[in-house]
């Protein structure tokens, strides 16, 4: 990754923790876009991906059943049951970190702080806008990586098209719209992501896992 790439994940890092500083009490436990997370729970999550190691994520492994989903769940419940002052503390001082576990790889860095950044505004009503080419290059990331979203086997039979980016794959019926919103969906927030999509192939999406 390039120096860009990591100012663009230290700075993603700063404009998150300035907006969960805004939050009140009581949004920092609403549930957000990422299935069975508090708000605090993914705040928790991005304060802690840049310093956790593999021997920290494996220690949990035995209580999550040994399911890398699970333990990533089990870190993030722990973070974010911290006292918000403490994430925000946590997150500034990390912001510029380059590393993580190897389960969750540095090369994800900058996707995985983009949806969770959606994961927090959406469900609060708040507006966290991502500069475009940032999300353009966390769509070809997430497209080619398979596990855990399988975008490209779950999609296959779709044309996705972003209208604010050259980005494109697929050969199908077409689902087009603005590539934050296809971000969702290819990680899985199709709920978050469809009423931002159109084209022909968007009744059979509704189908689709």
């Amino acid at each position: 990754m390039d120096e860009d790439y990591w100012s663009a994940v230290r700075g993603m890092r700063l404009g998150i923790a300035d907006m969960l500083q805004s939050l009140t009490a009581a949004e920092w436990d609403e549930p957000s876009l990422c299935r069975g997370w508090r708000v605090r729970d993914v705040a928790g999550h991005l304060a802690v991906v840049p310093v956790i190691t593999t021997w920290q994520m494996m220690r949990v492994a035995p209580r999550a059943g040994f399911d890398p989903n699970r333990i990533n769940t089990v870190v993030a419940t722990r973070e974010g049951s911290r006292p918000p002052e403490q994430i925000l503390a946590s997150l500034r001082e990390r912001a510029g970190a380059r590393g993580t576990a190897r389960m969750l790889a540095s090369r994800n860095a900058l996707f995985d702080v983009i949806v969770h950044s959606q994961d927090i505004a959406i469900p609060l009503g708040r507006d966290f806008s991502v500069p475009v080419p940032l999300v353009d290059r966390g769509l070809q990331r997430v497209w080619e990586m398979g596990w855990p979203f399988q975008a490209r086997k779950r999609l296959a039979r779709f044309t996705l098209r972003a209208t604010d980016t050259d980005w494109r794959v697929g050969d199908g019926p077409e689902v087009s719209g603005p590539a934050l919103a296809l971000l969702l969906l290819l990680t899985g927030r199709k709920d978050a992501a469809t009423g931002h999509l159109h084209g022909p192939g968007l009744a059979s999406l509704e189908t689709t896992p």
